[in-house]
């Protein structure tokens, strides 16, 4: 395999879709499987051939016609691509449901990415444990996030509250927010945010499985 000398630089979705593979390629080599192509990756992700092999070759020549793809290969060069070396500490903002999950899991897959502290505006929740985290109060948020030396936010915040939650974020100096609400949030240029929207996600979901 051609050696990757440097990252190229990808797209927001293309680098979506290699988090995608990734996923799928280690599980087929949990179960043994050594070489995959393009038209079998693309049933297990429901992305197009073309579209496998346009995102693969941003990384050179990766597989061979006929061949396939080697999986352990493409796990190395994904996982250099994609896995972070260095610490990330994450601030939760939001610890509703979805944010208790959150913290119950922890990215326990990755020892480099970790939520350190969670804060909510709820006065029942604020100073409490949950998950094995005190929760503080938003407006604590200035003197923790600087504390704690956060450089990524996850805001799990409705709609209607989740501008002048992200602000305070952006105030902070923190450039990487995930955030879980649909609307999009007015940020500067620098500032890089990725959106999750459950039922947009789930409404993709039951249209491939329908066809």
């Amino acid at each position: 395999m051609e050696q990757l000398i440097e990252k190229p630089k990808l797209s927001k979705a293309t680098t979506k879709r290699l988090s995608l593979y990734l996923r799928c390629l280690k599980g087929l080599e949990k179960n043994g499987i050594t070489r995959i192509k393009s038209s079998e990756l693309s049933k297990m992700t429901q992305v197009g051939s073309a579209t496998i092999r346009r995102d693969f070759s941003n990384f050179g020549e990766l597989g061979r016609s006929g061949y396939g793809y080697n999986v352990s290969d493409l796990i190395k060069v994904f996982s250099d691509m994609l896995d972070t070396k260095e610490e990330k500490r994450i601030a939760l903002i939001g610890c509703g449901n979805l944010g208790q999950a959150l913290l119950h899991n922890n990215f326990r897959r990755n020892e480099n990415l970790k939520i350190v502290c969670a804060f909510d505006n709820d006065p029942t929740k604020i100073g409490q444990e949950l998950c094995g985290y005190r929760i503080y109060s938003i407006d604590e948020m200035n003197k923790v996030l600087k504390q704690e030396k956060i450089t990524v936010a996850i805001s799990t915040v409705p709609s209607q509250n989740a501008q002048q939650a992200i602000n305070q974020v952006v105030e902070n100096g923190i450039t990487a927010i995930l955030n879980f609400a649909p609307d999009p949030l007015v940020v500067p240029e620098n500032v890089h945010v990725h959106y999750i929207d459950l039922t947009s996600e789930l409404q993709t979901l039951i249209y491939f499985d329908g066809q």
